[in-house]
This record gives structure tokens, sequence and C-alpha cells, in this order.
């Protein structure tokens, strides 16, 4: 019988001799280098699953297109990379406001809803609206004063309904995202990205009501008082492509341009994010990306 000392060395040099002759190969010394960077397309640069038609270049630092039904991404730039998106984070707000039911309960405005700039209805304290209502002005107008109403009445204070926003995110596989307002005004630390946007531009998708106000060109609002106020959707890709269907647009300086567009043609559908784009390029940079994704034929 063997001693142990030379079992052990046997079985060593069994271990790398025959490992490597059996397909293996041995394990890797531990590296004293950096690491290597992330490989993820979407982190690096811009992907096509369209064979033949590369996508338009865009301003944008940051985009996706996404099918919302499938969730399969057609095109990615940067599209991991945590940024300020300004008010397209009223999205995951319509969403929380949508999860408390009662669409039709009464809010009534405090004079705290008041305390935000610069997109305001200008809503005076003990006014009474219906969250419906006002759901449809934020879609719609991207009123702040109108986004804090809402997470007031449903959250109890701004804090508690950012508690609900970043749960509602997470729930539908928002990962790298935190929020810490209704409204998408910035704040350190608050931040999401093209990716995650779309989940939340998906989730938004699904629900009627959500695609029946982002898709509202224009209404009259009717405040408690009687008079009106014509509301036109900042959204100006619906008026410019005729199949566009929505969503959400956002700026501020931290952000730069920011939107969220959906459209439906011929059968198909997709959700566009543009993230970081500049004033002179944002309603081409999605223009751009909807026309490819929807008139480019499809892959196949």
């Amino acid at each position: 019988m063997l001693s142990p000392p030379f079992t052990r060395l046997s079985a060593l040099f069994l271990s790398i001799v025959l490992v490597p002759a059996c397909g293996g190969s041995p394990p890797p010394r531990p590296s004293t280098q950096n690491p290597p960077r992330a490989t993820d397309p979407a982190q690096s640069g811009q992907i096509s699953s369209v064979p033949g038609q590369a996508p338009p270049p865009v301003a944008a630092q940051s985009a996706i297109i996404v099918d919302p039904d499938s969730g399969r991404v057609l095109y990615a730039k940067n599209a991991d990379v945590p940024r300020a998106v300004a008010s397209t984070q009223k999205i995951i707000t319509a969403l929380c406001v949508l999860d408390a039911g009662d669409i039709d309960k009464t809010v009534v405005v405090d004079k705290s809803d008041g305390a935000c700039e610069p997109t305001k209805l200008d809503l005076k304290p003990g006014e009474t609206y219906s969250r419906r209502k006002l759901l449809k002005a934020l879609m719609v107008k991207s009123a702040n004063d109108v986004a804090r109403a809402l997470a007031r009445d449903v959250g109890g204070s701004q804090e508690g309904f950012a508690a609900l926003m970043n749960q509602k995110a997470a729930s539908i596989g928002m990962r790298n995202s935190h929020f810490m307002n209704p409204n998408g005004l910035t704040l350190p630390g608050q931040q999401s990205t093209a990716r995650d946007m779309a989940i939340a531009a998906r989730a938004a998708y699904r629900s009627p009501l959500l695609r029946s106000f982002v898709a509202t060109k224009s209404f009259d609002f009717q405040y408690a008082d009687g008079h009106t106020k014509l509301l036109e959707n900042t959204n100006h890709i619906l008026k410019s492509v005729p199949y566009c269907n929505g969503m959400k647009t956002g700026t501020t300086d931290a952000s730069g341009r920011c939107l969220v567009c959906t459209g439906s043609l011929n059968g198909r559908s997709v959700i566009v994010v543009i993230l970081k784009s500049n004033t002179p390029n944002v309603w081409k940079d999605g223009e751009k990306l909807l026309r490819w994704a929807l008139e480019t034929p499809p892959a196949g």
C-alpha cells in the first residue's frame, strides 16, 4: 500500500495531467490586473437584430428599443448607464396610482402640493378632483403639482409615495433605479436607466387607461371653479408620426431631454426610450428610432 504522502502526490499529478486530457483546463490563477470591462453590448455601443439595416445614429447618450409584448431588445445604446430621467419617471408614478385602486376617489388639494417648479397647473388648496382627472393631466401635461397631489393622496406623504415607487420598480424587474419624488425633479441619488424605463413603459403599455391618456394629443382640463385650460401633450412625436400612440417626456438640466415613445404599425409595436438627448435632436432621435423599428421589414 502506498504511503499517504505518496498517495497525495499521485493524486495531484493525475489532476494536473489527466484533466486537460479530458477536455478541461486547470483553474485560472487569480489576476492582479483590473477586471475585464462588461461585454454587454447595451453598455458599450449599439446593437441591432434587423439584418442588413443598421440603426440610425442618435444624439442621445442612452437609448433602447423593445417589443412591448415579448420584451425583446431590438436596439440598445448605453442602456444600463444610470442617469437622471426627469419626468419620464412619472410612468412609475402613474403605475403606483393605478395600483392604489379607486381611480375615481376624490383628491383634496393641499398647499404643499404646489411646492415645486416649473410646470404646474396651479391647483388651489381645498380644490377637489378625481384621481382619474389628475392622472390624465399628469400624463398629458406633466404637471409637477399634480404629481405631488397624487403622491400625497396615495402614499400619505411624498416620502411614503417614493417608497411605493421603489417597491413597484423592484416588483416589475427594474434593477438599476431609485426614485425619491413623484415628478422627476432632480435630487442626488435619483436615477434610472434606459432599460429600466423600457420595463416601466411595458407595464404602462398593458394598461388600457394609461394608453388612452398618453395617446391624448390635447384636452380641456376643467378646474374646480369651472374654468377650463387647454392642455397639449408634451410628446411632439404624437403629431409628427401618425402611428405613434404615447408615452412620456422629461427634461431637466441634469437629465437633458428624455423621451419614451410607443408606436404600432402593421401588427407590430415598439417602445423607444431616449435619455440624455438635447433640444435640437430629441424629437429627431425618437422619430428616427421609431421609424427604423417599425418601417424596416422584420427580421426573418
